[in-house]
């Protein structure tokens, strides 16, 4: 196990929730290294958090002296580098292929077009009001999750998760992409495959201690 690992990551950041519930299903100890990314304008744009990741976006790993990059590939990377400890893919190339098409309907296709600096163009170059913007969210929310539901439903791989009954890429992702959808009100009574998995997913230590509420930089209950 590495004892030096450290995940630049921001509470509510759905990519950085994929990261923290990959590292604690794998059971490997980290340090969370907050970036804020609205005070100040934006901590990812300081030089020195430019220099870890240029894209000024969260999550960066640190694994001793390595720097990694874009959430799925860590994830990818954790798979590869720490492989005796709770596989995140199935076994089969054509079972890996399916978590993989699950996951990346989530990375790939909602969550690229409602991250916050989309958000934020809409509404600094567009002059789009927060309703518009909110709309725009659940729309593609919606029709992403119509289609999982449907890739769910119809297929015997799934089981008490995306794929059989241990968590995996797939449900790394969709999680995440659930708390935002319940975050914009997003009507999840049309999705009971989706609700279900959620719920058993949530109900797991790994899951439920990544959740953006629990994470050190979140604002105080109350406060």
């Amino acid at each position: 196990m590495s004892d030096n690992i450290k995940l630049y990551s921001y509470w509510r950041s759905s990519a950085a929730y994929r990261v923290r519930i990959a590292l604690n299903l794998k059971q490997l100890a980290y340090e969370i290294m907050p970036v804020h990314l609205v005070n100040n304008g934006g901590e990812q744009h300081s030089e020195a958090y430019l220099e870890l990741n240029p894209q000024a976006c969260v999550p960066t790993l640190l694994d001793g002296s390595r720097v990694f990059r874009q959430s799925m590939a860590i994830i990818e990377y954790l798979e590869e580098a720490y492989p005796g400890r709770a596989a995140l893919l199935p076994s089969t190339a054509r079972d890996r292929a399916r978590v993989r098409a699950l996951a990346q309907v989530v990375a790939c296709d909602i969550h690229p077009l409602n991250n916050l600096r989309v958000m934020q163009f809409l509404e600094h170059e567009f002059s789009s009001p927060q309703v518009e913007r909110e709309r725009w969210t659940r729309h593609w929310i919606t029709e992403g999750f119509s289609a999982i539901e449907r890739m769910l439903d119809d297929n015997s791989g799934t089981g008490i998760y995306c794929d059989g009954d241990a968590p995996t890429l797939a449900d790394l992702c969709l999680i995440p992409q659930v708390y935002n959808a319940r975050r914009f009100d997003v009507d999840m009574s049309a999705f009971p495959v989706i609700s279900r998995i959620e719920q058993q997913c949530l109900g797991l230590p790994a899951f439920d201690t990544a959740r953006p509420e629990n994470q050190p930089d979140a604002p105080k209950r109350g406060g």
